[in-house]
């Protein structure tokens, strides 16, 4: 038995499915767009489809440096809040895509060979956090899915405002 089998618990396999299956929701809402559809807002808010893909990707990807290295590993992430939301010049869906499944199956094997989900970290500091405070890798990986649920939500109300698409129902 290897050691990524030992690890692999019953809820390690239930919290990667959940994200996976919240992942492919919001892959689903852009399947068949084009650039420019992905980068259009319908709303009155800075998001665009593709800005949400490439929000996701980073946020997972900030959320699980922070489960390997704590704090200062999370603040390490790219500068440039808003230009999360919008697609900016050069980049295409099918890059934003591509950069999300490299994410994904990095966050995926981290899961499944990290020793211990209950390994904490002080939290950075910010008005959202309460001081002192230390979230575990298991809370990060929750924090990861529940964002990425809400997100794949987000995603599905743009995708119907631009071109009457229903993705989730």
């Amino acid at each position: 038995m290897t050691t990524r089998e030992r690890i692999m618990t019953g809820e390690r396999t239930d919290l990667l499915q959940t994200l996976a299956k919240h992942r492919g929701f919001l892959r689903q809402t852009v399947q068949g767009l084009t650039d420019e559809q992905a980068a259009q807002r319908t709303t009155v808010s800075e998001l665009c489809l593709g800005g949400l893909i490439k929000h996701v990707a980073l946020m997972e990807e900030g959320w699980m440096r922070f489960a390997v290295g704590g704090a200062k590993a999370l603040e390490s992430g790219p500068d440039g809040w808003a230009s999360q939301f919008r697609m900016l010049e050069g980049e295409t869906l099918a890059g934003l895509l591509a950069t999300y499944e490299q994410v994904a199956g990095r966050t995926d094997e981290l899961v499944a060979t990290l020793p211990d989900l209950d390994a904490s970290h002080l939290l950075p500091t910010a008005p959202w956090f309460e001081p002192g405070a230390r979230w575990s890798v298991r809370r990060a990986l929750l924090h990861i899915i529940a964002e990425t649920s809400q997100h794949a939500g987000h995603a599905d109300i743009i995708r119907e405002s631009l071109d009457g698409s229903k993705t989730m129902g």
